[in-house]
Parts: structure tokens; sequence; C-alpha cells
């Protein structure tokens, strides 16, 4: 039986808590119009010229509405609409290089959005074109990007391949119809294999699914059936999310009717049924809630200690630079992080006026580094030694002494072990690392209102 299956009672009220996902420290909540433009500037003029960075270009176009979805996208069928936004970010693309004064390296570049296969084939040449202007892309650059499979075309498929697409991630969701059907998400699995197919023929071997549980209707059962469908395409990673309803912060998820969705305990018993048959069918669990076969780059990093995470999630990616292009895009620097505006019009206001389009960010100070690192830890390897970590920073153990009362909470509910100064996971508490990590989050305020259920 899994650790969630088994989980006590007692234990189990931490899986209805709120918490981070912590895809960055200090989180997104904290991020202000202190930092703008000239902050960045600033930054991007600092980044050393001979490091690798990371760039993600954010594609805020879709050609449907899911009613689930979280992202910063909005539905559009005219395609001058996107091409105009790809000119836009050839002018972005310009204005972080004249910042940054130098051709950086690149080492991973992800395309995400709303759905990048929105762009033409000509909408991707150009973006290219604007890429290697600013940056150096060498030939074993991994180049992933996010699909939806029902739209996707052929021609994107090859016209990104020619570029050098490494990994392709399909939103799958789930296969169950009905379920399909109150996300507003329809998607036979025929079609799901069809892109699956054309991707693995125009060369791009690595192939994610992405999957969810806490879907409106939504059974175990239907969890079992959608795994047994997405396995006989042998995706090399899978990531398994669970939904998170925030209505007050998207509209849209008003559409879903909030008794379809199933409690905390079926959330929990959804997730552990998906990591016990991934893990059968000898895919190794990575962190919170991916999985990968065993020769897959990112459980190989998990197994040598390089595992990463940041706003894509768990990564391979060793860069300590993210620069993020097009709306509402984060990105990480040294110095701290930067969000571009969200809203369409004022992102091109910006850039309009010869202006990076910054909205807001955080500086990191010294304490900040400390806690990140130490989140990081126990997000991907599931245990801290405190230590060990402030020493490497030049920071005392009393910076965590406000930290100690919620760890012990967590030890007496069975979620981690406290050996010295190490604190380790239990198998009971890996699900809920997120609530674990909170203890060292000196921003996180539990009736903030602002997080998804930890499960």
């Amino acid at each position: 039986m899994s650790a969630a299956l088994a989980m006590p009672h007692s234990t189990r009220a931490f899986a209805d808590a709120q918490a981070p996902r912590y895809t960055s420290y200090p989180t997104a909540v904290q991020f202000g119009p202190s930092v703008d433009a000239d902050s960045y500037a600033r930054w991007l003029a600092a980044v050393p010229g001979e490091t690798p960075v990371s760039v993600y270009v954010h594609v805020p176009f879709c050609r449907r509405l899911c009613w689930y979805c979280g992202c910063n996208m909005r539905v559009v069928r005219r395609s001058e609409t996107i091409t105009d936004y790809v000119r836009l970010l050839d002018r972005e693309i310009e204005l972080v290089f004249w910042a940054g004064g130098r051709v950086l390296p690149v080492s991973h570049l992800h395309l995400g959005g709303g759905s990048p296969d929105s762009l033409s084939a000509d909408d991707l040449d150009r973006l290219f074109a604007s890429l290697r202007y600013a940056f150096y892309l060498p030939k074993d650059l991994e180049f992933d990007a996010e699909l939806d499979p029902a739209h996707v075309s052929a021609a994107w498929v090859h016209a990104a391949a020619r570029h050098g697409l490494t990994r392709a991630s399909l939103g799958v969701q789930t296969f169950a119809p009905h379920v399909q059907a109150a996300i507003h998400r329809p998607q036979p699995f025929k079609r799901v294999a069809e892109v699956v197919g054309e991707l693995r023929g125009a060369g791009v071997k690595a192939i994610n699914f992405d999957l969810m549980y806490g879907l409106p209707l939504q059974t175990t059962a239907d969890i079992r059936a959608s795994l047994d469908q997405a396995l006989t395409l042998r995706p090399n990673r899978l990531a398994v999310f669970g939904y998170a309803h925030v209505p007050n912060m998207k509209r849209h998820q008003r559409l879903i009717n909030g008794a379809d969705l199933p409690g905390a305990s079926a959330r929990m018993e959804q997730a552990a049924v998906a990591a016990e048959r991934l893990v059968a069918e000898g895919y190794v669990r990575i962190g919170l809630d991916h999985f990968a076969l065993p020769d897959d780059e990112m459980a190989v990093a998990l197994a040598n200690g390089r595992l990463r995470r940041n706003f894509q999630g768990y990564t391979t990616d060793p860069a300590d630079t993210l620069i993020g292009l097009g709306a509402s895009a984060i990105g990480k620097l040294p110095g701290g992080y930067v969000q571009n505006h969200t809203e369409l019009a004022d992102w091109r206001a910006a850039l309009a006026k010869g202006r990076l389009a910054t909205a807001r960010g955080v500086a990191l100070r010294a304490d900040d580094t400390l806690r990140a690192d130490v989140i990081e830890r126990l997000m991907c390897r599931g245990h801290v030694d405190l230590q060990g970590l402030c020493a490497a920073h030049g920071q005392p153990l009393s910076v965590f002494d406000d930290a100690w009362g919620a760890l012990n909470d967590f030890r007496e509910a069975g979620l981690i072990r406290i050996d010295g100064w190490t604190i380790r996971l239990t198998e009971a508490g890996a699900p809920l690392v997120r609530v674990v990590c909170t203890a060292f989050d000196r921003y996180f305020r539990a009736d903030a209102g602002r997080y998804s259920k930890a499960v």
C-alpha cells in the first residue's frame, strides 16, 4: 500500500492545506514594482558572459479555452495577431541583447504557453533568427516545447525539428471523455498517438505527457484507464499534476462545477494510484510529481544529485540565469527575479518605448538564496543538511530558529525525520513536501489564500 493511501487521518489534514509550488523562492507572490526595467538591465549586464543561460519564450495563444487552465493565455485564431507578437518578441530579444552587451551561450531553450504550436512555420523561422542574433545556440542545445496535441500540425512538428527540437511535452491531462467534457478539452487517444508518431518520425525522440488528477467528475478508475492508454505510447517522462481550482484568480474556472471536484482524500488516492502504477511500470519517481524512464536525463540527474527546479518544474537545466521572453514571462538572474507585464497591451507599450517590459520582481538577499537552496534540496532530493548549507552560504544556523516549531510538528505527524541538522522526508511526507518547505519560507502566510492544495 502506498504512503498516501496508508496515511493516518491526522496527517491527511496536511493534504488539504495550501502551499506554494516552490518553482522559485521567494515565490511570485513576493514580486513587486520596486524591481523594474532598469533593475533588469543592471542585472543582465552583470551576468557572466561565458556561463550558459537558459531561455524561456512565452507564447500566450491557444485555439481553444480549456476550463481548468491556470496559464496566462488568450484564445486567438487570427494568424496576423500571432505574427505581430513574434515581431515584438524580436524587439524584446534585441533589447535584452543590448542590455546584456554580449552574445550569451544557451544551454536550454523552452517554448511554453499557451500553445507554442499556434506559431506558424514562418513565425518559428523568424523567432529563431532573432534568438540566434542575440544568443549562441549550440548544436547540443536542449530545446523543448509544450504542445496541444489536438491542434499541433505535422508542418509545425517538422519546422520545429528543423530548428533542433529535442523534447515535446504533450498536454494530455486525461483520456476519459466525460472528464474531457467537464474541462472543455476533447482529445481522443487516436489523435495523441498520431502526434507522438509524427514527433518520433521527425526525430524528436523525447516525449513527455502531462496528466492531471483532481479534475471534475474524475475517479480513480479514470486515472487507471488513462494510464493504461498513455503507457502504450511509452512516453519518456510523465508529469502528474493536481488540478488547482482558483476561480477567484482564473475566471474561466468558474465554468467548472465545484461540486464535481474530488475531495482531499479522493485526490490523494488518485495521486497515489498514479504513482504506484508508474513505478510498477519501471518509471523512476522524480520529486513531487514527475516520473521518468531510468535512462532519461531527469532520472540520471536525480541519481547524480543534479536535479534542479525552476518555473518549468523539475529540470536537468544547470543554468543559474533564466531569460524570460514574452508577455508574463519570468526570468531569474543572480540579482533577483523579474516578470514581464502580464497584459499584452502593457507588454507591447513598454517595447514600443524601447524599454524592457519588466513589470515587477524581487531582489535576492543572502537569506533568500540560502532558503532557496534548502527548499530546492528538499523538493529535488528529499533531504537537506542545514549545517552544511549554512556553512556554504556563510550564514549561522540561528537563521532557522523560526523553522523548528513547524518542523517538530511535521516530525510528530510522521512527515519528516530529524537527525541532528539533517531533515529527511519520510515516505508519508514525500507527497507533502510543499507543506514541509513552508517551514523555511519566511514570507509564507497560511491564510493568504493564494496557493493550490498540497495534494
